[in-house]
């Protein structure tokens, strides 16, 4: 078969007038991977049997289901749990919600360690001030027990 770049298919799809029926793009493969996992998004458990997506996206070739599963395995987004049958995506609204706690949490831990900073920067130039000040030289001692002692 000829093969072209999917740039001439939408140029020539442009320059003609389409048939009624379903348009280049929505026979696409990446319009069936969004469709696909759509499906696995709403897969109950995260589970999908392939047999049923095909018959929901109502798919001819099966081998485009395979294509599109092959790929989302290699890149480690599912994991084939039985033989052809059934593949296991993750619960992509409970890795969001994840995702979000540890947002947050980083956000509370970067606030904390912002306001530590801002007490080390004002007790540093507070120590600074001091031992610049004569006055102050005569009160600035420390206990030999005190030093390596964390108390």
């Amino acid at each position: 078969g000829k093969y072209t770049t999917p740039l001439a298919v939408l140029m020539a799809q442009s320059a003609s007038s389409s048939p009624p029926g379903p348009s280049c793009h929505e026979k696409s493969l990446g319009l069936l991977a969004v469709k696909f996992v759509s499906l696995l998004q709403e897969a109950r458990n995260g589970l999908l049997d392939l047999k049923r997506a095909s018959d929901n996206l109502a798919v001819r070739q099966k081998r485009r289901i395979y294509d599109i599963t092959n790929v989302l395995k290699g890149v480690g987004l599912i994991e084939k749990k039985t033989k052809n049958i059934i593949y296991a995506g993750y619960q992509t609204k409970e890795v969001l919600e994840q995702v979000q706690l540890l947002k947050t949490h980083i956000a509370e831990l970067v606030a904390k360690e912002e306001n530590l900073d801002s007490h080390k920067s004002w007790m540093q130039q507070s120590m600074k001030l001091m031992d610049d000040d004569p006055a102050h030289n005569k009160y600035l001692f420390f206990f030999c027990a005190s030093i390596g002692n964390n108390t």
